[in-house]
């Protein structure tokens, strides 16, 4: 079973309809939930994310909701920035000019050799020979349905 380390784009994408790619990135959090892949990602995914919600929904309550019933979830890891991982997400963001929440996820992925689901194509450009990455709506595509098997 594949190890994914989840961009924070992925996660704002799915819950916002407004957003182009909306379905796909919608349709694979609820894969990865419902078939419980492990996934692993930096603590800092916590604050991007209530950041965003609180911002874009006016709604602090929200947001600190979402983040806890995430951070409860059993097939999540979330990784400390710690010295190793700060260090790593030093040498990548310098290495591959990368912004820094960019580097620390990339580094997570390399660290832990997790998939990097992200729709910052920057980010996919720019380190494609260190982890492998794909956008939600690649990793459904290679997902069959039970209607297509049948």
């Amino acid at each position: 079973m594949p190890i994914f380390t989840i961009d924070a784009s992925v996660f704002i994408n799915s819950v916002n309809r407004r957003e182009d790619g909306y379905i796909d990135s919608n349709r694979f959090m609820r894969w990865i939930h419902d078939e419980g892949h492990p996934v692993i990602v930096p603590t800092f995914l916590l604050v991007e994310l209530a950041a965003s919600i609180a911002r874009g929904q006016g709604s602090a309550a929200r947001a600190e909701r979402f983040v806890k019933r995430l951070y409860e979830l059993n097939h999540f890891t979330f990784v400390p920035l710690d010295e190793p991982v700060m260090w790593d997400s030093v040498d990548i963001a310098t290495q591959y000019q990368l912004r820094g929440g960019d580097a620390v996820y990339v580094a997570i992925a390399r660290r832990y050799a997790a998939m990097l689901i992200t729709l910052d194509q920057e980010q996919r450009a720019r380190v494609s020979g260190v982890v492998s990455t794909l956008s939600p709506a690649e990793v459904m595509a290679t997902i069959s349905s039970p209607d297509e098997e049948a």
